[in-house]
């Protein structure tokens, strides 16, 4: 039994007597209080994750909007949606989208909604470029990533049965200061050990898409040639792990797997033709 359940529990069966000798004690409050933690805390079912993951879409969408070339919104799509497939989450409502923003970044959204910046694909010079990009945004949704940060910050900033309500209830008040929230957290970034294991698990989903594993490395190494000063490059060197320290990681625990699939398809011509439009 879990220490909020049990404090439940306990209040409920507390005898008369007991309340009695507590006259300043207001158990309604502490069992409707611990009933909020356990609304806050519990584990948010993919209904409730696809609707944050909307609302929080939304809002990015409101700051930067899609580019209107519909051919490479569909070409990003379709290598999205394929690499997804070869992930622990398939069946969510995937949807992949190249926001008309000259910076360099990109943001995965819960439930499976995953946005890259024009800027940073014009950094790229293949498929598998883009693939290992995109593999990586996917494995922060399939681990929850994102999900977990918001949950956490909920609690942080929210009383307990505000956060509870904030991610069960789409219309409640708190439910706006949740997505102030989670939008907010893009501009600080997760943890390190979930950027790193996005890297590494992100390699895994490319591989299993038949891509060149070298890929996301490249982009890392093309990062770490740019200027951390750079305004394109400012916030993802903010919210993420300097490029070098994520490429001596990635050798570190994947270097078996990088040389094993590096035979595999690059793409460099076909990427070229799909995105001539935004290049």
């Amino acid at each position: 039994m879990s220490r909020v359940a049990f404090l439940i529990a306990l209040l409920v069966a507390a005898p008369a007597q007991a309340q009695f000798k507590l006259p300043d004690l207001n158990i309604n409050k502490l069992i409707d209080t611990a009933k909020g933690v356990v609304k806050a805390t519990h584990e948010i079912d993919e209904p409730e994750e696809i609707a944050i993951g909307r609302d929080v879409a939304a809002r990015l969408l409101g700051a930067a909007p899609l580019m209107s070339d519909m051919r490479v919104q569909r070409y990003v799509n379709n290598v999205g949606r394929w690499l997804a497939s070869q992930s622990e989450r398939p069946d969510l409502p995937w949807r992949f989208g190249v926001m008309e923003a000259s910076q360099v970044n990109a943001f995965a959204v819960p439930g499976g909604t995953i946005f890259i910046t024009r800027g940073l694909l014009e950094k790229m010079h293949s498929e598998a470029e883009l693939a290992g990009v995109l593999s990586h945004e996917i494995v922060h949704v399939v681990r929850k990533h994102h999900l977990k940060a918001i949950q956490k910050g909920a609690l942080t900033h929210l009383s307990a049965d505000a956060a509870g309500a904030a991610l069960t209830s789409v219309n409640s008040e708190a439910r706006g200061k949740l997505i102030s929230f989670g939008t907010e957290m893009y501009s600080r970034g997760l943890d390190k050990g979930d950027e790193f294991e996005a890297d590494r698990l992100g390699v895994v989903i490319a591989a299993r898409g038949g891509y060149d594993t070298y890929g996301l490395p490249a982009v890392l190494q093309t990062l770490q040639g740019m200027n951390a000063k750079d305004s394109a490059v400012a916030l993802m060197f903010k919210t993420h792990p300097a490029p070098g320290e994520r490429l001596d990681t990635l050798a570190a625990k994947m270097q078996p797997v990088l040389d094993a699939y590096s035979s595999q398809p690059q793409l460099r011509e076909r990427f070229a033709v799909e995105t001539k439009t935004s290049r």
